[in-house]
């Protein structure tokens, strides 16, 4: 297993290179790491896996009930959703089934609601349940004045999709994908910002950037246009204020503003739906974070009176089309994988199989196929125990006992494990991800400066952690 963030790239001659190492490449990654007979290489032009669009989203495990009935998206979400609910619960993943409901605030709205479940229907999903005004506010007491009725849909969920990223990189590293990072592929897709890439295949999963690839080989499918997304992060005291995703009907722009609990203990709020012209605009506005207070005001009330821990902007890969443009070009040996909006981490793992059967239909040799070994990762979620609320760990190890981030409860053997782990943070914010350290309700004004030096001590390794080894 090989990671490497800089230098020259070796001389290997690869099966298959997968360009852009979000959610879906890494998922793409990891399904080509099935065949041993494969040379995979895995590309990402930062500094980690999961720094684009994969960090910042809403975090919602779809079930694709509204999906557009017969579209490639709608069958690959459902599938999807049976796919990673299975791996989350094998790697250690947290998952909460908390459901959604759609709430109806005006009638144009509450007619609509018969349409979506009947949507549902036609999706395969017969669990949907129409709920009256009263029905509704006893499961949403906090919910504002004014809604009429809602749409039930139980098997929505929330999702930790820093750690799912992570996964499938830890497993697809771990069988013999070579991970180059801080490497960007240039005018030709053979050139990088490292040297030459050696590949026979190339597959396009970068997202954001995936119709500019593909213009450097000649397609013009798809034109992205970034569609931003601004959030508000509400500390976890905030957390008893709703039991479920509250979901606005959907509009041609997507699923709207939602208030959602997290897996962390969170509460969000947002997102927004902003089509720019910058692919880099991650930045939140006063506009924007406006709009969301406006718009959670109505929602539930009392959110607003809550402390704010964090905002964050990211971007999704919005194009002219009202499906993937998934497309596999057997004469420049080229697959891309674009339009891939914000369902995609949820059908991540069904993508994979569907783009791996695509090459092997238009003449990638495979070769015989395997299980992958399982990979238990650090369980983020509030809900789950934790290493300093398990006292048979910190008998072990008493590093698992000593905090550095109070906010979040982060110890320093977690830190410690994370810097030495299989696909190790290139940054502190990759970090945070791995840890939750800094993430909390003082953001690391406590807890920064121990956590930096942590870092900066610590010497980049690509052996597992023993806690990755043994599971938690």
């Amino acid at each position: 297993m090989t990671v490497t963030t800089h230098g020259p790239l070796p001389d290997t001659r690869y099966d298959v290179a997968v360009v852009g190492a979000g959610v879906v490449g890494c998922g793409i990654a990891r399904e080509l790491a099935r065949y041993p007979r494969l040379r995979v290489a895995l590309v990402e032009a930062q500094d980690d896996v999961g720094q684009g669009t994969s960090k910042a989203n809403t975090a919602i495990l779809h079930t694709g009930f509204d999906a557009l009935p017969g579209s490639l998206e709608g069958r690959l979400v459902r599938e999807g959703y049976g796919r990673l609910t299975s791996f989350a619960a094998e790697s250690g993943i947290a998952v909460e089934r908390v459901g959604a409901l759609l709430v109806a605030w005006d009638e144009e709205q509450l007619a609509a609601l018969p349409g979506l479940a009947r949507k549902a229907e036609r999706n395969d999903h017969h669990d949907t349940r129409l709920l009256g005004k009263a029905e509704l506010y006893a499961r949403e007491p906090h919910l504002g004045p004014g809604a009429l009725g809602a749409l039930e849909v139980p098997g929505e969920s929330v999702i930790d999709p820093w750690t799912t990223t992570l996964a499938y990189a830890t497993q697809a590293v771990r069988h013999g994908v070579d991970l180059h990072l801080n490497c960007r592929v240039e005018q030709k897709l053979s050139g990088t910002s490292r040297g030459t890439l050696h590949a026979r295949w190339v597959i396009n999963a970068t997202g954001l950037h995936a119709d500019v690839l593909d213009r450097r080989v000649g397609h013009a499918d798809f034109t992205v246009t970034p569609r931003r997304g601004q959030l508000i992060v509400f500390d976890t005291f905030a957390r008893s204020l709703v039991r479920h995703i509250l979901l606005p009907v959907p509009t041609a722009l997507g699923k709207g503003v939602l208030v959602a609990p997290t897996v962390f203990g969170n509460v969000l709020l947002g997102p927004t739906a902003e089509d720019l012209d910058d692919r880099h605009a991650t930045q939140s506005t006063a506009e924007g974070l406006s709009l969301l207070r406006e718009k959670g005001r109505r929602i539930l009330p009392a959110l607003l009176d809550e402390e704010v821990t964090a905002v964050y902007a990211g971007l999704r890969a919005a194009t002219e089309h009202d499906d993937y443009r998934i497309r596999v070009h057997p004469e420049r040996s080229y697959a891309t994988v674009g339009g891939i909006r914000s369902t995609g981490l949820t059908a991540s793992l069904a993508i994979a199989a569907h783009v791996t059967a695509q090459l092997a239909d238009h003449g990638l040799e495979l070769g015989p196929s395997r299980d992958l070994d399982p990979v238990r990762m650090p369980t983020l979620g509030e809900a789950f125990p934790r290493p300093y609320q398990r006292p048979d760990l910190i008998a072990a190890d008493p590093e698992y006992g000593t905090l550095v981030c109070h906010c979040e409860r982060v110890s320093r053997g977690e830190i410690r494990d994370a810097l030495t782990s299989t696909v190790p943070p290139g940054s502190l914010d990759g970090l945070r991800r791995r840890t939750r350290a800094r993430a909390g309700r003082c953001q690391g004004f406590h807890c920064g400066a121990a956590v930096r030096e942590l870092f900066a001590r610590a010497g980049p390794r690509t052996e597992p952690s023993r806690r990755e080894e043994a599971g938690r």
